[in-house]
């Protein structure tokens, strides 16, 4: 195991760590990494223990969004880190981007969350429906941060049947008027561009870009969250906000579009739950093994150790789901249907990690010294978000018996 230490100090007779980082590998499967993709994870694994570890409980505590970060993640290349370089992006590989991803949600959900908007829901359909021009304009700067971006699909009353949504757009002879909302969208109060999906004259979902200042474009935050406190979330309003034609993805046609960007997303919340995983289970270990309960560690009882065996094997399995889903993804072969059972089970995997880890750690489990409550209470909305927990459920059983139950 490589281990990290910087600064030691002393809760209630344990030492901790300010900043420690395990790596948690009981089946070699570092064998089956190339060199880049070691270079890339190691690179963000400083970077997390350099510049979001050590802020972070803090953060969370007083609900901020550390705003610097944005030209932080920008300089490291976590922005778009599979666009073509041409574009600004890291041109890497999708294991690459599934490192990143683990590392980073390792540090937190909502430095993630904030990565996986900008990357996969933003510059992805740029990129993948945009025009030529489109891509030149916005893909760069979004790369160096320059840019926030937003991704508007869900709707106060439209959640998991995104297709109902209501928000719409007329056209006329030189732009697209848009009225509606959006609902629940990371970096929508900090956003200059979004990526809005609406339904034009005949039904049809499209995707526009709308820019911050647009008359009529507003983006009320959503306080008082319980979860992802350090990730700021908000509305998107449009009252006849007035789109210039040249702002439409052209190639972005049907609910297809945007459950296409969801499939990146996803992607990368497996990966990043496996951080969460990983970060809970390497917590409860060390304590573990300097607790003294009855003159021994709390590591020597059969219980704690059943614990931490099952954690570790759960974790096991989940990096050869990730590893197995990034090679598919790297062949183009990832299907949305593979895509759903690793974010749907690796996150109930981390949820399960984070639950027994807070058990072993007894009631200092909860204090802000330890980051196994702040994990615990963002995986409560990482369960939820792109595709609840029983929907991937029935996108899975849709996939085994060609019946789709939520039709």
């Amino acid at each position: 195991m490589q281990t990290q230490q910087p600064t030691i100090t002393r809760t209630n007779g344990i030492t901790r760590t300010a900043v420690q980082i395990e790596s948690t590998d009981f089946y070699e499967l570092d064998d089956l990494l190339q060199p880049e993709h070691k270079l890339v994870r190691a690179s963000i694994r400083d970077f997390v223990c350099r510049e979001i570890t050590p802020i972070i409980n803090e953060q969370a505590q007083k609900a901020e969004f550390p705003a610097s970060i944005i030209e932080k993640f920008g300089q490291i290349g976590a922005f778009g880190p599979t666009i073509p370089t041409e574009y600004g992006g890291g041109g890497l590989d999708y294991i690459s981007y599934g490192l990143m991803m683990q590392e980073i949600e390792r540090g937190d959900s909502g430095m993630r969350s904030t990565v996986s908007v900008q990357s996969s829901l933003v510059m992805y359909p740029i990129l993948a429906f945009g025009t030529e021009e489109q891509k030149q304009k916005y893909l760069p700067r979004l790369a160096k941060g320059e840019l926030v971006g937003s991704f508007g699909l869900t709707e106060a009353n439209h959640g998991s049947n995104p297709g109902g949504m209501e928000t719409a757009f007329l056209e006329t002879s030189s732009s697209y008027i848009l009225n509606g909302s959006k609902m629940w969208i990371t970096n929508a109060p900090i956003a200059d561009i979004a990526v809005v999906w609406a339904k034009n004259e005949q039904g049809k979902i499209r995707g526009l870009i709308v820019e911050r200042g647009m008359e009529g474009f507003t983006t009320p935050e959503i306080h008082n969250k319980w979860s992802l406190r350090t990730s700021i979330t908000g509305e998107l309003v449009f009252q006849d906000v007035r789109v210039p034609k040249e702002n439409i993805l052209p190639d972005a046609s049907g609910l297809k579009s945007p459950l296409q960007c969801l499939d990146q997303a996803r992607y990368g919340i497996a990966w990043g739950a496996l951080g969460v995983a990983m970060d809970c289970y390497e917590t409860a270990r060390r304590y573990a093994l300097e607790r003294i309960q009855f003159s021994k560690p709390i590591a020597s009882f059969q219980l704690v150790q059943k614990k931490l065996a099952e954690m570790l094997t759960d974790i096991t399995k989940a990096q050869l789901v990730c590893w197995r889903l990034g090679v598919l993804k790297n062949d183009n072969r990832a299907t949305t249907a593979q895509i759903s059972m690793a974010k749907r089970d690796n996150v109930d995997m981390a949820l399960r990690i984070a639950r027994e880890a807070r058990q072993i750690l007894g009631g200092i489990g909860i204090v802000g010294d330890f980051p196994i409550m702040r994990h615990l209470m963002n995986l409560e909305s990482v369960v939820t978000y792109e595709g609840t927990h029983d929907i991937h459920l029935l996108i899975l059983g849709a996939e085994i018996t060609g019946i789709p139950a939520f039709k």
